[in-house]
Protein backbone atom coordinates (compact mmCIF):
# COMPACT_ATOMS: atom_id res chain seq x y z
CA UNK A 1 0.00 0.00 0.00
CA UNK A 2 2.67 2.18 0.64
CA UNK A 3 4.12 2.12 -2.82
CA UNK A 4 0.65 3.05 -4.07
CA UNK A 5 0.04 5.89 -2.07
CA UNK A 6 2.91 7.05 -3.49
CA UNK A 7 1.90 7.24 -6.68
CA UNK A 8 -1.64 8.26 -5.78
CA UNK A 9 -0.08 11.76 -3.97
CA UNK A 10 3.10 12.05 -6.26
CA UNK A 11 2.29 10.20 -9.51
CA UNK A 12 5.13 8.97 -10.34
CA UNK A 13 4.66 6.13 -12.78
CA UNK A 14 8.37 4.32 -13.04
CA UNK A 15 7.95 2.33 -9.84
CA UNK A 16 4.65 1.06 -10.54
CA UNK A 17 5.62 -0.15 -14.38
CA UNK A 18 8.44 -1.86 -12.65
CA UNK A 19 6.40 -3.50 -10.47
CA UNK A 20 4.04 -4.73 -13.27
CA UNK A 21 6.72 -5.98 -15.22
CA UNK A 22 9.07 -7.82 -12.36
CA UNK A 23 6.19 -9.39 -10.63
CA UNK A 24 2.92 -9.31 -12.86
CA UNK A 25 4.38 -10.33 -15.87
CA UNK A 26 6.74 -12.91 -14.51
CA UNK A 27 3.52 -15.08 -14.30
CA UNK A 28 2.36 -14.73 -17.99
CA UNK A 29 3.75 -18.06 -19.90
CA UNK A 30 3.67 -18.36 -23.79
CA UNK A 31 0.45 -19.85 -23.83
CA UNK A 32 -1.23 -16.44 -22.37
CA UNK A 33 0.32 -14.61 -25.37
CA UNK A 34 -2.99 -16.01 -26.88
CA UNK A 35 -5.25 -13.68 -25.20
CA UNK A 36 -2.66 -10.39 -24.72
CA UNK A 37 -4.09 -7.26 -24.93
CA UNK A 38 -4.35 -3.86 -23.79
CA UNK A 39 -7.52 -5.26 -21.40
CA UNK A 40 -4.72 -7.47 -20.41
CA UNK A 41 -2.65 -4.71 -19.77
CA UNK A 42 -4.67 -2.70 -17.93
CA UNK A 43 -6.40 -4.97 -15.73
CA UNK A 44 -2.73 -5.71 -14.27
CA UNK A 45 -2.90 -2.00 -13.02
CA UNK A 46 -6.59 -2.04 -12.11
CA UNK A 47 -5.59 -4.68 -9.71
CA UNK A 48 -2.63 -2.72 -8.16
CA UNK A 49 -4.56 1.00 -8.18
CA UNK A 50 -7.93 -0.78 -7.21
CA UNK A 51 -8.71 1.61 -3.82
CA UNK A 52 -12.68 2.63 -3.91
CA UNK A 53 -12.46 4.39 -0.56
CA UNK A 54 -10.65 7.04 -2.06
CA UNK A 55 -11.31 6.90 -5.65
CA UNK A 56 -14.91 6.44 -7.94
CA UNK A 57 -12.74 4.20 -10.55
CA UNK A 58 -13.85 3.79 -13.94
CA UNK A 59 -12.75 1.45 -16.97
CA UNK A 60 -14.14 3.09 -20.22
CA UNK A 61 -15.41 6.01 -18.56
CA UNK A 62 -17.06 7.88 -21.26
CA UNK A 63 -14.89 10.98 -22.37
CA UNK A 64 -16.70 13.19 -24.64
CA UNK A 65 -15.38 12.01 -27.74
CA UNK A 66 -13.79 8.94 -26.80
CA UNK A 67 -13.57 6.73 -23.48
CA UNK A 68 -10.92 6.86 -21.12
CA UNK A 69 -8.97 3.50 -20.25
CA UNK A 70 -8.73 4.35 -16.81
CA UNK A 71 -10.09 6.84 -14.36
CA UNK A 72 -9.36 7.64 -10.96
CA UNK A 73 -11.60 10.48 -9.73
CA UNK A 74 -11.01 11.43 -5.87
CA UNK A 75 -14.28 10.75 -4.29
CA UNK A 76 -16.15 14.15 -2.89
CA UNK A 77 -15.31 12.70 0.64
CA UNK A 78 -12.11 12.50 0.27
CA UNK A 79 -10.37 15.63 -1.17
CA UNK A 80 -9.52 16.70 1.51
CA UNK A 81 -6.45 14.28 0.90
CA UNK A 82 -3.87 15.32 -0.70
CA UNK A 83 -4.36 12.57 -3.38
CA UNK A 84 -4.02 13.29 -7.40
CA UNK A 85 -6.94 12.67 -10.01
CA UNK A 86 -5.50 10.18 -12.56
CA UNK A 87 -6.14 9.03 -15.72
CA UNK A 88 -4.56 6.16 -17.78
CA UNK A 89 -4.40 5.35 -21.41
CA UNK A 90 -2.88 1.73 -22.18
CA UNK A 91 -1.76 0.46 -25.25
CA UNK A 92 -0.49 -2.57 -26.47
CA UNK A 93 2.16 -3.97 -28.81
CA UNK A 94 2.80 -7.71 -29.58
CA UNK A 95 6.44 -8.77 -29.63
CA UNK A 96 5.66 -10.26 -33.54
CA UNK A 97 4.71 -5.93 -34.19
CA UNK A 98 8.04 -5.25 -32.72
CA UNK A 99 10.07 -7.93 -34.80
CA UNK A 100 11.60 -9.20 -30.89
CA UNK A 101 11.27 -12.18 -28.52
CA UNK A 102 10.62 -11.94 -24.95
CA UNK A 103 14.62 -12.41 -23.97
CA UNK A 104 15.51 -9.64 -26.04
CA UNK A 105 12.53 -7.82 -25.48
CA UNK A 106 13.65 -8.06 -21.23
CA UNK A 107 17.36 -7.14 -22.59
CA UNK A 108 16.65 -3.66 -24.04
CA UNK A 109 17.59 -0.43 -22.28
CA UNK A 110 14.64 2.20 -21.69
CA UNK A 111 16.10 4.26 -24.24
CA UNK A 112 16.01 1.14 -26.87
CA UNK A 113 12.92 0.59 -25.65
CA UNK A 114 11.46 3.56 -26.31
CA UNK A 115 12.80 3.90 -29.75
CA UNK A 116 10.94 0.94 -31.31
CA UNK A 117 8.74 2.50 -33.73
CA UNK A 118 5.74 0.51 -33.17
CA UNK A 119 6.26 1.41 -28.81
CA UNK A 120 6.61 4.64 -30.80
CA UNK A 121 3.72 4.57 -32.58
CA UNK A 122 1.29 3.07 -29.82
CA UNK A 123 2.82 5.93 -27.41
CA UNK A 124 1.81 9.16 -29.46
CA UNK A 125 -1.39 7.42 -30.11
CA UNK A 126 -1.79 7.19 -25.93
CA UNK A 127 -0.47 10.53 -25.42
CA UNK A 128 -2.64 12.38 -28.07
CA UNK A 129 -5.66 10.46 -26.28
CA UNK A 130 -4.97 10.89 -22.75
CA UNK A 131 -4.73 14.51 -23.54
CA UNK A 132 -8.24 14.58 -25.38
CA UNK A 133 -9.88 12.72 -22.73
CA UNK A 134 -8.31 14.72 -19.64
CA UNK A 135 -9.43 17.74 -21.50
CA UNK A 136 -12.96 16.61 -21.72
CA UNK A 137 -12.99 15.23 -18.23
CA UNK A 138 -11.64 18.76 -16.71
CA UNK A 139 -14.56 20.44 -18.12
CA UNK A 140 -16.91 17.57 -16.73
CA UNK A 141 -15.47 18.48 -13.11
CA UNK A 142 -14.46 20.99 -10.86
CA UNK A 143 -11.66 21.24 -8.80
CA UNK A 144 -9.70 17.95 -10.69
CA UNK A 145 -6.16 17.34 -9.69
CA UNK A 146 -5.93 15.42 -13.03
CA UNK A 147 -2.44 13.63 -13.54
CA UNK A 148 -2.56 11.77 -17.14
CA UNK A 149 -0.29 8.91 -18.07
CA UNK A 150 0.05 6.85 -20.89
CA UNK A 151 1.08 3.49 -20.73
CA UNK A 152 2.61 1.16 -23.30
CA UNK A 153 3.42 -2.55 -22.88
CA UNK A 154 5.74 -4.80 -25.18
CA UNK A 155 3.96 -8.08 -24.69
CA UNK A 156 4.18 -9.40 -20.85
CA UNK A 157 8.04 -8.44 -20.92
CA UNK A 158 8.47 -4.43 -20.91
CA UNK A 159 6.65 -1.00 -20.15
CA UNK A 160 6.64 2.20 -20.92
CA UNK A 161 5.22 4.82 -19.45
CA UNK A 162 4.87 8.17 -18.43
CA UNK A 163 2.83 11.32 -18.20
CA UNK A 164 0.79 12.28 -20.93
Amino acid sequence: MTGMMGFYTKGNMEPLCEFVEQRFFKVFHNRDYRWANELTVKTAFLTLLYNDILYIIDSEKDAGSGYADLTMIIRPDMRRFKILDILIEFKYVSLKEAGLTGEKARELSMENLEAIPAMQAKMKEAKKQVKQYGDALEQKYDDLRLNRYAVVSLGFERLCGGRG
